[in-house]
């Protein structure tokens, strides 16, 4: 492993590289600084949590030279407004020496604001596709002068139905552009996008998805539905020496409501939640409150298992299974960081076993389960998505109860006769004949 000081940076970026406390490179670092520098297409495999963010923006800076053009070099293309803003702030603790201009555009916020922005001119720009492409149709961003593009968590990007997107930014990019891809996994789509949109670019891959971090210990419990989840979650979660800092993954924004109220309940102000119905505003506050250790426990979708940065996790608990066996991966790679020890917990119900077994067969390792806690009540109590997967309605059997269907009343409005010479009344009495005035035989004819 190369230390830092050994490789061909200027003396602006090493001064950097030593104020952020990096020695030595990691080996996604390692294999693709050359082959960047040198204008190959690279498309670079590794495991979250390997610095691959580094890993290209070094490369990129030590080529950039100084410029006051107005339209922007590089283009940095991320799928999550959170990683847009991590991205950014790496690329400006990297040139604090060095005069660069960069800017973040996501979509959520005012568009006019970044158009103001951008009228200043910008060296890199960091986006996510839908706002960038939303710029560059009303041309507040021009890509003409764009000489690198980088594709950040390409898989992940894909995933969340970015594609067509991505197909429109590169007829409005230059032909002439080194492009770097970079995604902890190699799926058919991002095969196929590399394949059908760029020539000879060089596959760089350090760890396969399925590789178990060293540093990580993993554990799992069957539990038998999602009520005696909750009550075993904060069981262990009382334990706060152990639990010093939870990311606690869910598989939807509904379950992420749900135990973020339960879990207030018995952690009041320790405990946070995360998911991409939040504002904005939320979500940020959400993560700085996590990363400053004012909270200790984040409830999250997969929508932050990608891409961010978060520092000294304790624990990474599964409370759902994911059905990818790669998201399972993704998710226990925020903890174990930089050479420190992590720990994973993965809970699984009978319905959620195979997806279990899927993970454990793409590592080729068998996860250690633990007994289950005595002092965790096991609850009898299901919810509506268990109910529904039991196959059956938990509304329309309440209904049910309410209501005998076999024997009830007629409503009034059924009890009515039918009258067929209902109108015929009714126009009588409203058209009938206006009453004479007067001796009804004055004008009768004599």
């Amino acid at each position: 492993m190369s230390k830092f000081s050994k490789i061909n940076l200027n003396k602006q970026l090493q001064n950097a590289i030593s104020d952020l406390g990096f020695t030595n490179q990691t080996p996604i670092q390692e294999q693709t600084y050359s082959k960047i520098l040198g204008g190959k297409d690279l498309v670079g495999i590794a495991q979250t949590g390997t610095g691959k963010t580094l890993a290209y923006c070094l490369p990129l800076l030590q080529e950039l030279s100084y410029s006051n053009q107005s339209n922007p070099r590089i283009l940095i293309l991320v799928p999550t407004r959170e990683l847009v803003t991590q991205v950014v702030q790496s690329i400006e603790s990297l040139t604090e020496y060095i005069s660069c201009r960069i800017i973040g555009v996501y979509g959520g916020t005012n568009i006019n604001t970044q158009k103001i922005l951008l009228q200043d001119g910008a060296d890199i720009v960091v986006s996510t596709p839908g706002r960038l492409y939303d710029l560059a149709l009303c041309r507040a961003l021009q890509l003409k002068g764009i000489k690198k593009l980088v594709i950040d968590e390409v898989d992940i990007m894909l995933d969340l139905g970015f594609r067509p997107q991505l197909i429109n930014i590169f007829d409005l990019l230059p032909e002439k552009r080194q492009n770097i891809m970079f995604s902890a996994t190699m799926t058919e789509e991002v095969d196929t996008l590399i394949t059908s949109n760029f020539n000879r670019s060089e596959k760089v891959q350090i760890a396969l998805s399925g590789t178990p971090l060293e540093n990580i210990s993993q554990t799992k419990y069957s539990v038998p539905n999602y009520q005696t989840k909750v009550n075993l979650l904060s069981y262990l979660l009382r334990d706060i020496e152990e639990m010093k800092k939870v990311l606690v993954f869910v598989t939807s924004k509904k379950i992420a409501d749900r135990l973020f109220e339960q879990l207030e309940e018995f952690f009041v102000s320790d405990v946070v939640v995360i998911h991409s119905n939040k504002s904005q505003n939320y979500r940020f506050k959400s993560i700085k409150k996590f990363n400053e250790g004012s909270c200790r426990i984040l409830v999250a979708t997969d929508i932050i298992a990608r891409g961010l940065d978060l520092d000294k996790i304790s624990h990474v608990i599964n409370f759902d299974t994911p059905a990818y066996p790669e998201n399972y991966m993704h998710r226990i790679g925020r903890t174990g960081r930089a050479k420190e020890k992590g720990k994973s917990i993965l809970f699984f119900t009978e319905r959620e076993e195979k997806y279990k077994g899927y993970i454990e067969h793409l590592m080729k390792y068998e996860i250690t389960e633990l007994d289950f806690p005595e002092h965790v009540q096991i609850s009898q109590q299901l919810t509506e998505e268990e109910h529904r997967a039991n196959g059956k309605n938990f509304y329309r059997n309440i209904k049910k109860e309410e209501k005998n269907p076999a024997f009830h009343k007629k409503k009034d409005k059924n009890l009515k006769v039918n009258d067929r010479n209902k109108w015929r009344r009714e126009r009588r009495a409203k058209y009938k004949k206006p009453k004479s005035r007067g001796d009804k035989g004055v004008n009768r004819r004599k």
